[in-house]
């Protein structure tokens, strides 16, 4: 499996760090009122997302996935199907905020860990009561992301929480769907 090069990551930590929020959402962005991590580990499947300069490769078959580590982070595995057919797997790691619906994320090498500009805005903002998909973004409006547990979702799921975003500031005409 190819590793993705670092410094397009780095160079995205970087900008998730000084993204300014964006002027059509004003308001600060919600999330969801509780979120069970032990619940929410395993593997989610991208049904849509925001285009963005890392998984520009990623032509299908993009998962995420969450595991628990021995010191209270979270294992963060994402991986996609490029066009020629390999796959791309980049590791990261993530650690809760202020709430479990709150997560920051790094994909930098560790040993830049201690520079906050490393770490990216993970929010859960919508979660369905049974975790069968999660909708998942950062307070800039910049990035987001709509997650699954199976491969595929039902058009008339992805048309609800498609119709709630712009009520969190989000544009949904942005939104790319998975093949």
């Amino acid at each position: 499996m190819e590793h993705p090069l670092r410094f397009p990551l780095f160079a995205l930590m970087l900008l998730l760090g000084g993204v300014p929020p964006c002027a059509a959402a004003d308001a600060p962005l919600r999330v969801v009122d509780a979120l069970d991590l032990n619940r929410y580990a395993g593997t989610w499947h991208e049904i849509a997302r925001y285009p963005n300069f890392f998984e520009r490769k990623c032509a299908r078959n993009v998962t995420a996935t969450y595991s628990s580590n021995a010191d209270s982070t979270i294992r963060v595995v994402n991986a996609c199907r490029k066009d020629d057919g390999s796959m791309m797997q980049a590791e990261g790691v993530a650690r809760v905020v202020t709430s479990p619906s709150k997560l920051k994320v790094r994909f930098a090498p560790d040993w830049l860990a201690w520079l906050p500009f490393v770490w990216a805005n993970y929010w859960v903002i919508d979660l369905a009561d049974d975790y069968s998909y999660a909708v998942v973004g950062e307070p800039g409006r910049e990035y987001l992301w709509i997650l699954a547990r199976a491969p595929q979702m039902s058009d008339g799921v992805y048309a609800r929480i498609v119709a709630r975003l712009p009520a969190l500031g989000f544009d949904p005409g942005r939104l790319v769907r998975n093949p």
